[in-house]
This record gives structure tokens, C-alpha cells and sequence, in this order.
């Protein structure tokens, strides 16, 4: 079985999977774009029971565009958020991809807000795309 670390820029919270994600997506939001300094958010859920969290987080929540909160989990050392609790998944944690540091972490199926996505991004061939 497949095991995984993500961890923040600094090491101190970290976040040991077992098994593949059940999803893995990126979205084109305005707010992950805001969240990640990038021009979309990647990001892999995995069932809650298969995540490991280790270390000191501090929370931050902000109602989602379809009007769920979403509670993200990051170091209050480096600011790296590790981790995320979207409210109606709670059997699931979502783990920002890049938090991985893995090149070989497998690739999107699905791209969420489309109609936000900087018109050079082009998904992964075959990924969902969702407006």
C-alpha cells in the first residue's frame, strides 16, 4: 500500500497518508488562486481515517463559493497550509498536491471553475472539466 508525507516549508506539521486519494482536482477559484500564489489550487482527498496529522496547526475558515465553510489547516511557523476540512465531506481530509513535494503524485481527473481559469492553463487530457 501506498504511503505519502506532505509537510509545510518548515516540517513541523505534517500530514502521513495511506493509500491512493479518491480524488485529486484543481480549481480555478479566485480564492485557491488567492490561497495558493499560483493560478489554480491542486489538491488530493483522502478518507479521514487514512491521514496521519502531526504537529501544531492554526485554522483559518472562509464560506466556499457555493457557500460551505472550509476550514484550512496550516503552520503557524511557515504558513504552508497542509491540510483542508471542506464542511459536508467530513469523512475526508484534502491535502493541497505541492504539499507532497512528489513529482510522481498522480495527475488531476477533474478541473473545478473553469470559467475562472487563466485562458493559457489547459487540464490534464481526459480531466472533467466542471464551469
Amino acid at each position: 500500500m501506498t504511503t505519502r508525507l506532505a509537510s509545510c516549508s518548515c516540517g513541523q506539521l505534517t500530514a502521513a497518508v495511506i493509500g491512493e486519494p479518491v480524488r485529486v482536482s484543481i480549481c480555478h477559484c479566485l480564492a485557491c488562486q488567492r490561497r495558493t500564489g499560483s493560478v489554480f489550487g491542486a489538491q488530493a482527498r483522502f478518507p479521514r481515517q487514512s491521514v496521519s496529522v502531526l504537529g501544531v496547526s492554526t485554522e483559518y475558515t472562509r464560506i466556499s463559493d457555493e457557500g460551505s465553510h472550509i476550514t484550512f489547516h496550516f503552520c503557524p511557523e511557515c504558513g504552508a497550509t497542509v491540510y483542508y476540512e471542506p464542511e459536508g465531506l467530513e469523512a475526508f481530509l484534502v491535502i493541497p498536491v505541492g504539499a507532497f513535494a512528489d513529482p510522481d503524485f498522480p495527475a488531476p481527473s477533474i478541473s473545478v471553475y473553469q470559467s475562472r481559469k487563466h485562458a493559457w492553463i489547459v487540464p490534464p487530457a481526459g480531466a472533467e472539466q466542471i464551469p
